[in-house]
């Protein structure tokens, strides 16, 4: 092995443990928020709300899962900050979202802001995936980027735009009809939506992830063996 690889592979390390150790401290500040607020609403008489502890559960379980395939996948060094920044954005957004459990106004109008931000995350992130494209190493590495790069697309222009604009709708549905939804609780049926929503793209990303995987270990050591200074 040459120097210049060890030092790039080293690099690549450290710039990986910076972001793992930054998702799970983002996602650990977001879940105490959903953890001490789940506690005002756990009664009989709140059982309406109950949906959107669930809801937040699979908030911070996407955003974990996607933030551990997007750092398999494309990062290296050098460290990325924009990026960074977006995922403490993020956490922000979660944290303000788990204090309106017991309010589904702000719930989806809070929702409908955090997928924006999210949006334009994966919008941002495109900068990433045309980074490692041109430090492609192989075909493991080709393949690899364009899963990921249609995967990127497919939730800028379909996947997120359709979280974002199930949360504005039902904004939009409080607002104009409030003695159903909130007086009569039919924000259930908004939430269990919404709930339906977040499961099936969780299971998007879990699928997703088993597709990748064969790809992601000979893509890695075509990085390391072809590594520049």
């Amino acid at each position: 092995m040459n120097a210049p690889s060890d030092s790039r592979r080293e690099l690549d390390a450290m710039v990986v443990e910076i972001e793992l150790t930054l998702t799970s401290i983002v996602q650990g500040v977001a879940l105490y928020f959903l953890i001490d607020n789940a506690r005002t609403v756990l009664s009989i008489q709140q059982s309406a709300f109950w949906l959107y502890i669930v809801a937040g559960l699979l908030i911070i379980l996407i955003f974990w899962s996607r933030s551990v395939v997007h750092t398999l996948t494309l990062i290296r060094w050098p460290l990325e900050f924009g990026h960074n920044f977006f995922y403490i954005a993020c956490a922000l957004g979660e944290s303000l979202l788990f204090t309106r459990l017991s309010n589904p106004r702000g719930w989806f109008g809070i929702g409908t802001l955090y997928a924006a931000i999210v949006w334009l995350l994966f919008i941002y992130d495109l900068r990433l995936i045309r980074a490692r494209e041109r430090d492609s190493a192989g075909e493991a590495s080709n393949r690899l980027y364009a899963l990921v790069t249609r995967d990127q697309r497919l939730n800028i222009g379909a996947l997120v735009p359709a979280l974002f604009f199930l949360n504005l709708v039902c904004v939009i549905s409080i607002r104009i009809w409030p003695e159903f939804f909130t007086a009569r609780n039919g924000h259930i049926w908004l939430a269990a939506a919404q709930l339906l929503a977040l499961g099936i793209y969780l299971l998007y990303i879990l699928h997703f992830f088993r597709t990748l995987a064969p790809l992601i270990s000979r893509a890695r050591q075509e990085w390391h063996s072809g590594s520049n200074p």
